[in-house]
């Protein structure tokens, strides 16, 4: 190891630069707000290490001895092998921590997996709410909390309408106040106004096909099959995993799973 810690410093620089040359293309493509964190956090790194080799190290006394000076060189040698092993090994560190894989945001996942799509129509019973009929409906109105993050989040950058069939008006009413107090409304992206309500099942195949929609969200594989030519994509909510749809159909458990890292395809 060299004595002068400037030079330690520079060797250090040289080291990570090699190794940098070959990432930087990729890096400059993928480049955010979580990249620039992480040029910081190398910056961090490299002046820790350079003060921690700066640390005068203590070094254990020298054996008094009465060998011929050649076999002294066996030492030397190996203390020089063990000072490059830790220069190495300090580098590597560096390096590994710097180009820890970044895991991506809610709001890069949700564009990613709704490729891009602006507009997007949404059942609401089985899938923002608990309640899986529109008789359950009548007594209780249930908001999922473990949907509410996912659901704002495409709130941001897309057109979200949500729909659902009722028996009556009152039953309206206690879902635009459930929804309320769950703080849907609340970001701005989605407003009373598009919650659209029907009588008849069919009433929601119709409101779809008028807003020709990127992406439709249902729990119920009938309408999904049916609106399959029509939407260029669909999301079907089933607890179970349904054959035989079609090749614009993705299925998942939940909305918030759809969106949690591995999306479950047909």
């Amino acid at each position: 190891m060299a004595d002068n810690p400037k030079e330690e410093f520079l060797q250090l620089i040289k080291r990570v630069g090699t190794f940098l040359t070959l990432k930087i293309s990729n890096l400059y493509r993928q480049l955010d707000s979580r990249s620039i964190g992480a040029i910081a956090g190398l910056a961090f790194a490299i002046v820790f290490t350079w003060r921690l080799l700066r640390t005068p190290q203590r070094r254990p006394p020298k054996r008094q001895t009465t060998t011929a000076s050649s076999s002294s060189a066996t030492p030397n040698a190996s203390s020089s092998g063990n000072s490059n092993s830790l220069e190495d090994s300090t580098t590597q560190n560096v390096i590994d921590e710097f180009f820890q894989p970044v895991a991506p945001t809610l709001a890069q996942i949700v564009r990613q997996r709704l490729s891009e799509g602006r507009k997007v129509t949404c059942r609401l019973l089985g899938v923002i709410l608990e309640e899986s009929s529109p008789e359950e409906l009548q007594k209780q109105v249930t908001v999922r909390s473990s949907v509410l993050e996912v659901l704002l989040e495409i709130t941001k950058f897309c057109d979200l309408y949500l729909m659902e069939r009722v028996l009556d008006d009152e039953t309206e009413k206690k879902v635009l106040v459930a929804l309320e107090d769950a703080g849907v409304f609340t970001s701005g992206g989605l407003v009373k106004e598009k919650v659209l309500f029907c009588s008849m099942e069919n009433g929601r195949t119709s409101f779809v096909r008028q807003l020709e929609p990127d992406w439709h969200i249902d729990s119920n594989p009938e309408i999904i099959t049916q609106l399959a030519r029509f939407i260029k994509y669909q999301l079907l909510i089933s607890p179970v995993k349904l054959e035989g749809l079609a090749s614009n159909v993705y299925n998942s458990t939940s909305l918030e799973l759809f969106f949690g890292g591995v999306s479950n395809v047909h």
